[in-house]
């Protein structure tokens, strides 16, 4: 029996806050991550990953954390082997990236902003997982359960860190241009969003559940923030993350309960209104509390 080969590959998942809105940084044309193999002059698979970045945009990251590994048999469907892929979660703030650019993650992942509207889900999504779940009589009862679990329907609510769950029933129900083609059915229209290089929004989607999961117990979203912001600001970048609303005096309550920022003494005069507090986060909570104690307000029902 011949061996397979075995290739690795480091991607990252690079976030920034771009004109109020969650972006990831992308390259060429379909949008691809990141990426680049692992080779033997790299120390680590962190220090391989913070280098293709850095080579291949310019940017030099500061918070970077292992996500995932994807080891699925011909993942890119070359049919070459078996690459595996170690994928990296980066968070910085905005700014030219050098080479390529920064790419709304709701142009790439629609569905998952339901802050102001529905009509995508009601309307084209909704009724091509119904018909997915007509589709097999054996499997009704079970497909049901998920697509109602997965996408908050029949009463059920929206669970935001279920972003890979509802990319991978989407690619399973053939409602994505990267599903199979034998998966699609001549009825069903794909539900909108630009696709990605290969299994790259997969990977993206991998990524945005893990930061809206982290947002709700460790501080990361000051990774996101400038050094000093109001509190308005804050919960914007909260609630463009989670693709959802949180209650404004619970929110500012927990934030100051915690002792998470400080004000700065400055105030932010461009509010259109009474000039803003300006804060700071306070980053010495991290040693004071290494774990618990940091949780976010958690978001209110879609």
């Amino acid at each position: 029996m011949t061996g397979q080969v075995v290739s690795a590959e480091l991607l990252a998942v690079v976030v920034a806050m771009v004109d109020g809105r969650p972006s990831v940084l992308t390259l060429g044309a379909p949008p691809r991550l990141p990426s680049g193999p692992l080779l033997p002059s790299h120390l680590s698979l962190q220090a391989a990953t913070r280098a293709w970045v850095e080579e291949q945009t310019g940017r030099r990251l500061g918070y970077l954390e292992q996500l995932y590994t994807f080891a699925d048999l011909d993942r890119d469907g070359g049919g070459s082997g078996r690459p595996i892929s170690v994928s990296y979660l980066g968070l910085t703030t905005p700014g030219h990236p050098g080479i390529g650019g920064w790419r709304d993650w709701y142009a790439l992942l629609p569905w998952e902003d339901t802050r102001t509207d529905t009509t995508l889900l009601d309307d084209h999504i909704a009724p091509g997982l119904r018909r997915w779940v007509e589709s097999d009589p054996a499997a009704r009862g079970e497909r049901r359960r998920r697509v109602d679990t997965t996408f908050g329907l029949a009463g059920l609510a929206w669970q935001p860190e279920l972003v890979l769950q509802r990319y991978e029933l989407l690619y399973e129900s053939g409602l994505v241009p990267e599903s199979p083609a034998p998966w699609r059915r001549p009825d069903d229209e794909l539900v909108p969003g630009e696709r990605m290089a290969g299994d790259h929004r997969r990977v993206l989607a991998t990524g945005l559940a893990r930061l809206r999961a982290k947002i709700t117990y460790r501080p990361v979203v000051f990774e996101l923030m400038p050094t000093s912001f109001t509190l308005r600001q804050l919960q914007d970048c909260v609630e463009a993350l989670a693709g959802r609303d949180v209650h404004t005096q619970n929110f500012r309550r927990l934030i100051e309960q915690q002792d998470l920022v400080e004000e700065t003494g400055d105030v932010h005069a461009g509010t259109g209104g009474r000039p803003a507090r300006l804060y700071r986060f306070r980053r010495q909570v991290l040693q004071e509390r290494h774990v618990a104690g940091t949780k976010l307000p958690t978001t209110r029902a879609r």
